[in-house]
């Protein structure tokens, strides 16, 4: 499987453009929903990405190694597509992906939860029960003022 279609790479590239164009006219800089989710077949490791370099090889995103602490970044297509895993798999495209969530959003809702996994999974909750909200950001609650809570 090509990891990614023309129509994929069309929308990072379009992405990148845009963004490159913001931080040249100095303008608040767009955030894209991800295009395209990569994963591990038999592992955690998934990566979301937004942006497509010139280059063609260059992916900006959010990757999730599965080690609790998923990161904003570039990776490389290329690396991604190299790796061999076990049963002869190799990393593969969720075809049935779609996001209209910010890449920010996922990326928030990912470190608050611990993964890519657990972020898509409250996101679709939160989207079939608007009623549930996200979960807290642990770096903005307040201490407890209970003296039992210690």
């Amino acid at each position: 499987m090509d990891l990614l279609t023309p129509e994929l790479r069309t929308a990072l590239r379009t992405n990148a453009a845009a963004h490159r164009a913001a931080q040249a006219a100095g303008v608040c800089e767009p955030d894209p929903a991800p295009v395209v989710k990569f994963f591990n077949p038999v592992g955690a490791a998934t990566w979301l990405a937004s942006e497509l370099d010139a280059d063609g090889d260059t992916v900006f995103g959010l990757a999730d190694l599965g080690f609790g602490c998923p990161e904003l970044g570039a990776f490389s297509l290329a690396e991604i597509a190299a790796v061999r895993l076990p049963f002869g798999l190799s990393i593969e495209r969720d075809e049935g992906f779609s996001s209209e969530a910010a890449l920010s959003v996922w990326a928030d809702t990912a470190r608050r939860t611990g993964s890519i996994l657990q972020a898509e999974a409250v996101m679709r909750a939160a989207r079939s029960s608007p009623s549930r909200p996200l979960p807290p950001d642990p770096a903005h609650e307040l201490p407890s003022s209970d003296p039992e809570d210690g």
